[in-house]
């Protein structure tokens, strides 16, 4: 039995939206699209309007130069489609961990939400609707705001887990029927491969593990195919997952919170990802201050975390998010999972990257950090570096140690002035 409701357009929805609000939107591949298409068209009538999101996919139109005064960004993670209002001081970047942000929507917190708009599934036959694909902090905006904006979406998977909200919540509908910005799979060169296998050395039948997204991510997967009952904890989910379920690689058998269950706070791919997810008892979609919690987090046993960086140094400073005082993303749940599965029994973390940047003309481990880049993952938190040349263990190693470890994992073109830099720091 199908739950009545009555629907609005797009542009009588945001029509509710007051000037000087603060408006969270749904995340990543969620972002309302008809919605935002409305604000976009209507945006003469706003004035002084806060928008949150962390990364969407598409556009962002409200962060073109004529909206200043209308609408300005308020974030804590850059993507490509607003860093140009970030590099313009048209947007504000607001640091904070991951799994804070909910807390950080909180009546009081700087992102308390009076208006979201968040994409959901069509209601099941008790009227719950789904967030779908992103429940991260965009459920407790839902669960926050003054006028919640439902745009309902045919095209929208039913992911369960603490990832509903009943339809008599929602203050206004919108009905869409539109596919969701899907990613195309990453290409996996020769270099990727080699890092994915330094990886896979250190994981352990019976891990869980925390992914990223992109080309290092998924070579790791790679080569994960001989490993035994893997289980998933993590910030989001992608496709490479997908290959490893279906081939029993990760069942979750071992994991010590949520057996037999994948977990994450949202998932962003293909097409694909998203039918395999739709009303797939194995996924479990939670708010990011759960899935993120470091005290969450360490209640897996043998948790490793896997992610990337821009820039280490040789004490193990860790840059994934700036390049000099220019903010490029974000810290994301980065540290959220390094302190985790420090906490974790049996516990790894490990920072994959390259070992060069900009076509192999500049290397990713220097003696020293670009001038006024913030520092994402401390040298106090930082366990595993590889690249492509190795792996670097720096937990419990001293400056030196550490220094020696990184120069020997970088670009063979780039040794020589790291070892001219360990000599001067370290009288060897």
């Amino acid at each position: 039995m199908s739950i009545p409701f009555s629907s609005i357009t797009p542009d009588e929805a945001v029509s509710h939206i007051q000037d000087g609000d603060f408006v969270v939107l749904s995340h990543a591949a969620a972002v309302p699209q008809a919605c935002v298409a409305a604000l976009a068209r209507n945006y003469e009538r706003f004035h002084n309007v806060r928008i949150f999101h962390m990364v969407t996919l598409g556009e962002s139109p409200y962060t073109a130069p004529e909206m200043e005064g209308h609408f300005r960004l308020v974030t804590n993670f850059v993507g490509a489609n607003t860093r140009p209002a970030v590099d313009e001081q048209r947007a504000d970047f607001v640091p904070s961990y991951f799994y804070e942000v909910p807390s950080m929507m909180q009546p009081g917190g700087a992102f308390h939400p009076d208006v979201a708009i968040v994409q959901l599934s069509y209601p099941n036959e008790e009227g719950y609707c789904s967030f779908g694909t992103s429940c991260d902090y965009t459920k407790p905006a839902a669960e926050q705001a003054r006028v919640v904006i439902g745009e309902l979406n045919k095209q929208m998977p039913f992911v369960g887990g603490d990832n509903l909200i009943h339809i008599s919540q929602l203050t206004h509908i919108v009905e869409a029927d539109y596919p969701l910005y899907a990613l195309d799979l990453p290409r996996i060169g020769e270099v990727e491969e080699a890092i994915g296998r330094n990886c896979a050395e250190l994981i352990q039948d019976g891990d869980t593990l925390q992914l990223g997204i992109g080309a290092i991510p998924d070579a790791v997967l790679l080569f994960l195919k001989d490993k035994k009952d893997l289980g998933i904890h993590s910030e989001m989910v992608s496709d490479g997952v997908v290959k490893l379920i279906k081939a029993n690689t990760i069942t979750g058998r071992r994991k010590t919170l949520h057996p037999n269950k994948v977990v994450a706070t949202f998932l962003m791919g293909t097409q694909e990802l998203y039918d395999f997810a739709h009303n797939n008892p194995t996924i479990e979609m939670r708010p990011v201050n759960y899935v993120n919690d470091p005290r969450i987090i360490a209640q897996n046993d043998q948790l490793v975390s896997i992610n990337s960086c821009i820039e280490v140094d040789l004490m193990g400073q860790v840059v994934s998010e700036a390049m000099g005082l220019r903010q490029f993303s974000g810290p994301g749940g980065q540290v959220d999972f390094v302190r985790g599965a420090a906490w974790s029994k049996g516990g790894r973390s490990i920072i994959a990257i390259p070992s060069t940047a900009r076509r192999g003309t500049a290397s990713r481990i220097v003696p020293l950090l670009t001038e006024g880049a913030a520092i994402t993952t401390s040298r106090n938190d930082v366990d595993y570096i590889v690249t492509e040349y190795g792996v670097a263990h720096l937990k419990g190693k001293s400056l030196r140690e550490r220094a020696l470890a990184l120069t020997a994992i970088a670009h063979p073109n780039f040794r020589p002035e790291l070892e001219a830099e360990c000599k001067r720091r370290f009288k060897l």
